[in-house]
């Protein structure tokens, strides 16, 4: 979307100058009111001058580094106005001061459902600011969330500042479970080789930081990092769904276990045939293979029997 922020190109100098000239003019029509006391002649330009000293304050402005102002004269957009320090300006312009400067964004956890319908627990933390002033301060109608429903109450930059966090809080909820749908919680739901929440890590943020961008573009705000914080299973489900991981975690390490008894049993083999330590038949290798499986994959410590008879 097209930007229409400008910088402002009215009447602006620096407020020292200003202040100067503004002591100056003071001085001035002091003199002037005396001058004109001791002529016994009506103070006409005097009184003007002091007047027009009490209205050029209105004037000043200050602004600290990545703040900006927002120009208006009655209601029409004269731009933004970004120079740092002590400046003054057209009295008759009306400013709207924000805040550029980066800010945390910690909502909280929402539950939503995955790919394949897990309801989960989901968290994000975000970091984000000010990019656009005109379409923040016009395209959104931040004045009345900051003024607490009032567009005419006088709003503080950190009320203002308040209504674009709240603008983005609403926005990355939605765009969190916009992500969340897209993918499984972890691998035991997802097709092989597909992306999960769980282990997509950096793939998953970036996604999200788009996600959100994308439905940023119209308020002027952005979003600079997106990271997802917390991510568990809703309570209602968490105790199967541990069970069921804890399942999945014994039936791998024993496939482990087979796979290397199966190989330490066809070695023990191999080795007694090799150095001729004993002839086996097919019987007695079957019960030779039996107690070593035993043996291995037993939980427990196998209990030796002694055998003083003979193989035959």
């Amino acid at each position: 979307m097209e930007t229409k922020e400008f910088e402002f190109k009215g009447l602006a100098m620096n407020g020292f100058v200003a202040l100067f000239i503004e002591i100056a003019l003071v001085a001035l029509c002091i003199w002037g009111l005396v001058a004109t006391a001791n002529n016994e002649t009506a103070p006409i330009l005097p009184i003007i001058g002091l007047l027009l000293a009490c209205i050029l304050p209105i004037g000043f402005r200050k602004l600290e580094p990545n703040e900006a102002m927002v120009m208006l004269f009655f209601g029409k957009y004269k731009g933004t106005f970004t120079k740092t320090g002590f400046h003054w300006v057209n009295f008759l312009m009306t400013s709207k001061k924000v805040s550029l400067r980066a800010r945390n964004l910690n909502p909280d956890n929402i539950k939503v459902n995955d790919k394949t319908g897990n309801p989960i627990m989901i968290g994000q933390i975000l970091v984000w600011k000010l990019k656009d002033t005109y379409k923040a301060m016009f395209e959104i109608d931040s004045q009345t969330m900051a003024g607490g429903g009032s567009g005419t109450a006088p709003v503080s930059v950190s009320s203002r500042m308040r209504a674009f966090e709240s603008f983005i809080q609403v926005q990355s909820d939605a765009a969190l479970r916009e992500v969340a749908g897209m993918y499984a919680y972890d691998e035991n739901e997802a097709e092989t080789g597909e992306l999960t929440l769980r282990s997509g890590g950096s793939e998953i943020n970036e996604v999200l930081l788009a996600k959100l961008n994308e439905r940023l573009t119209m308020s002027g705000l952005e979003v600079l990092e997106a990271r997802i914080n917390y991510l568990a299973y809703s309570p209602e489900i968490a105790a199967v769904m541990l069970r069921r991981q804890q399942a999945a975690a014994i039936i791998s390490a024993r496939e482990k276990i087979v796979e290397g008894a199966v190989s330490m049993v066809k070695m023990a083999l191999d080795k007694l045939k090799d150095e001729g330590v004993v002839e086996l038949d097919e019987e007695r290798k079957a019960a030779m293979v039996s107690n070593l499986m035993v043996v291995l994959c037993a939980d427990e410590s196998a209990q030796p029997v002694v055998n003083t008879g003979s193989l035959y």
